[in-house]
């Protein structure tokens, strides 16, 4: 369930991020803003949906989630393909997110 959150809100986040790019840096009209805020709203909300015990750790384990969404945005929605340090840098942020995120901890 934790990985499914983290990809939706990288999803909400990057797509958010992507109307405020598309409005300032690709001219795209003012009213791509509106569900670029929605968006944002909803990433936030997932985020703190997120099966942790600390906001800071929610946060860290989605940054590797958020590096591998965003080359896969790149990839699909901007047509640009990752290049292999594009994939290995994302493998190394996946596991480091994995660990932080399902490393046994004490109570």
């Amino acid at each position: 369930m934790g990985i499914v959150l983290f990809v939706a809100a990288a999803v909400a986040e990057i797509a958010g991020c992507f109307s405020f790019w598309a409005w300032w840096r690709l001219e795209k009209s003012p009213l791509w803003l509106v569900p670029g805020v929605i968006s944002l709203m909803a990433f936030a909300w997932l985020l703190a949906l997120a099966p942790t015990d600390a906001a800071g750790r929610a946060y860290a384990a989605y940054g590797g989630i958020y590096i591998a969404a965003s080359l896969l945005w790149l990839w699909l929605v901007e047509g640009v393909r990752p290049d292999r340090w594009d994939i290995v840098g994302a493998a190394i942020c996946i596991a480091g997110a994995s660990l932080i995120l399902l490393a046994p901890r004490s109570a």
